[in-house]
């Protein structure tokens, strides 16, 4: 059964209703070929876009949909709930405009971010480096001035979108001054120098692409600087907290997906004359699992809320990223035990959201750098 939700205004309620018909129509009957054969959705995201639904945290006056994070995380997450390869690159779409909306100047949205927004554009995001994944402050990825241009030289790991993407928000050093020394790019995929490796090969997530993008004398105009030198990594770090949301709601989805399709199964599987979920040991373990996905819930809703009403929100972000894909292992693997022996097959979606959900724990900070962030705000 869908999630039950209580929207805060009747557009975003019709909203919803309309990511469940996309989903239903346009996402499910094509994820398991495109998992299966690890092809990139391409087509899926331009529907999601041309319906509006790449663009939703940001302001209408750029062609954004105008709506707060409580909405937008929902969509992310109905999306996460049939195709989390998707639900994954919408969020990470969204992180890869952060850095323009927040810090870019006037003459640089009003040029850009209509385009980056208008749902025809894919985006990217390039900070980790094969020895940098979770100290950023050790990329070694350079950008030298030189005159009206910046020549960038290095290599960035785990590129989500990586050789898919129209553009790509890049992190890379301008000086030797440390976590100071960092600024951020945007720069265009078809930027002269600027190349992809082959996708990795995953464990989950097959058809989303993550691939490293190497930069061999990438020149790009002084212009496609975002804020000033030296303040990348804040820029980094500041979307990474709605970036972590953004995480925590695709598996919330993903956690729910799982939870239906063990409740389905055991309404209809028979053991000693009745449904497996009328027998106690699997009743119990279907609440648990219920009870683990709405509690990953209701903690995202709980930052989204305070980061639209302008709070600090960055320890609930955290949180919420922790507990919801900590929740979401849990949950799929619990999937295929009530399933039983057929869950641990490719016939039913339990095992591919089992494998899907391990990520989930690692990408956007791992979970240990979660806890780590989370001890350092008790510490102050």
């Amino acid at each position: 059964m869908p999630a039950d939700r209580f929207m805060p205004t009747d557009e975003s309620a019709d909203l919803i209703e309309l990511v469940r018909e996309i989903s239903a129509k346009e996402l499910a009957p094509k994820v398991v070929e495109a998992e299966r054969t690890e092809t990139f959705p391409r087509d899926v995201f331009r529907t999601l876009g041309r319906a509006g639904l790449l663009s939703l945290p940001y302001p209408e006056e750029y062609g954004g949909g105008g709506q707060p994070y409580e909405v937008y995380l929902q969509v992310l997450e109905e999306i996460g709930s049939v195709w989390a390869s998707v639900g994954v690159g919408a969020s990470v779409h969204a992180l890869s405009c952060f850095g323009l909306f927040t810090v870019g100047t006037d003459e640089q949205k009003n040029n850009w971010l209509p385009g980056m927004l208008s749902g025809e554009q894919l985006g990217a995001y390039c900070l980790s480096e094969a020895h940098a994944g979770s100290d950023p402050a050790a990329m070694r990825t350079k950008a030298v001035r030189d005159g009206d241009f910046y020549v960038i030289n290095g290599a960035k790991a785990w590129t989500t979108h990586g050789g898919q993407a129209d553009f790509y928000k890049v992190m890379a050093r301008t000086s030797d001054d440390g976590a100071r020394g960092i600024s951020c790019f945007l720069v265009p995929a078809d930027t002269e120098g600027l190349e992809s490796d082959p996708p990795e090969g995953k464990m989950g997530l097959t058809g989303s692409h993550t691939t490293t993008m190497r930069f061999d004398n990438v020149r790009i105009s002084a212009d496609r600087l975002l804020g000033k030198e030296g303040q990348g990594l804040k820029i980094a770090l500041a979307g990474l907290d709605a970036g972590r949301l953004g995480i925590a709601a695709v598996a919330t989805g993903l956690a729910q997906g799982a939870l239906d399709a063990a409740v389905a199964y055991a309404k209809e599987r028979q053991t000693f004359g009745k449904a497996i979920i009328d027998h106690q040991g699997l009743g119990f373990l279907l609440a648990d699992m219920a009870a683990a996905v709405e509690s990953a819930r209701a903690t995202y809703l709980a930052a989204a809320r305070l980061k639209d009403a302008g709070r600090p929100y960055s320890r609930l972000a955290s949180i919420a990223k922790l507990i919801a894909t900590d929740n979401a292992m849990k949950v799929t693997t619990d999937a295929v035990q009530v399933v039983g022996g057929y869950g641990y097959t490719g016939d039913f979606p339990v095992e591919r959201v089992m494998r899907e959900a391990k990520v989930m724990q690692i990408f956007e900070g791992t979970n240990q750098i979660q806890r780590l962030v989370i001890s350092r705000d008790l510490a102050r």
